[in-house]
């Protein structure tokens, strides 16, 4: 029986046009923890939903206090090697498409130039009455100025930017409000609970349309968003190949499934293919 990075090759050589779709997982090793367990569990504090963040403003000081603490982990991540791997499967001509479900951009920083950020991207912030747009870095020198009293706690970002702190701990934090309005600002990312805009999902799901396969890494696919893409992959009568440590909401439709030592059977199958660009 064939290992399983000759099961990986196997399907890139069958199918050659993929569409890859990425999770928290392939950022764990970039220091970017996972929202759940090899099971599916919760491994930290509930992230913020969208209409917390929209109606309460105790939970828009949660939330800022917080990032003010996770993002500088989220800012100096690197990627990894599989975030590189898909970078040259990417350039091999294989893969025509990357949906990821993560805000870090760590897969732009590793090169990859076909990217659509599904549930947007942390490095952006906007503001929700007037539209008007600030890079993070640029709203992280505010909070700090901000709230000089803040302790510069040592806390782990999670895969939103929002470090694991107690209530206590943000109790008075000063909210950076929109300069051009004084509105509310949101990070532009879509958090739980929220609507991914109509046309990024139009995209990926015309790009698989178009493509032979669906490439699922480092992704539990609890979350609906990332979950629909795979239905529509076997409706269509696509490949679905997952790649997940952990048990994954769409195991029982892939035609393959590679848990244990996922990501690292990936990377070589994809060092093992031609490098070489395939035409159409």
């Amino acid at each position: 029986m064939p290992n399983m990075t000759e099961q990986l090759n196997e399907f890139f050589d069958r199918h050659r046009h993929w569409i890859v779709l990425s999770g928290a997982g392939i950022s764990a090793a970039s220091g970017i923890p996972t929202y759940r367990d090899a099971n599916g569990q919760w491994l930290r504090n509930r992230p913020i939903q969208h209409q917390e963040f929209i109606k309460h403003f105790s939970s828009r000081q949660r939330y800022w206090g917080r990032s003010m603490i996770g993002w500088p982990s989220v800012r100096e991540a690197r990627p990894n090697p599989h975030h590189l791997a898909l970078t040259r499967l990417e350039a091999s001509g294989r893969s025509r498409l990357l949906i990821t479900q993560n805000v870090d951009r760590l897969h732009q920083r590793a090169g990859s130039q076909h990217v659509i950020d599904l549930h947007g991207r942390l490095d952006r912030v906007r503001c929700l009455d007037c539209g008007a747009g600030y890079e993070r870095e640029y709203v992280q020198g505010h909070l700090v100025r901000l709230n000089p009293q803040h302790p510069l706690f040592a806390a782990v970002a999670r895969p939103d930017g929002d470090a694991d702190l107690a209530d206590e701990d943000v109790a008075g934090i000063r909210v950076f409000d929109c300069e051009a309005c004084g509105g509310t600002l949101m990070p532009d990312v879509v958090f739980f609970g929220g609507t991914i805009p109509k046309e990024r999902v139009q995209r990926c799901e015309q790009a698989i349309d178009d493509a032979d396969g669906l490439l699922v890494v480092g992704s539990s696919l609890k979350v609906y968003s990332g979950f629909r893409f795979c239905k529509q992959a076997i409706n269509r009568g696509k490949a679905l190949v997952i790649v997940n440590e952990g048990a994954t909401r769409a195991d029982a439709l892939a035609h393959l499934k590679i848990a244990q030592h996922g990501l690292q059977s990936l990377t070589a199958a994809i060092d093992q293919l031609q490098d070489t660009t395939i035409a159409g």
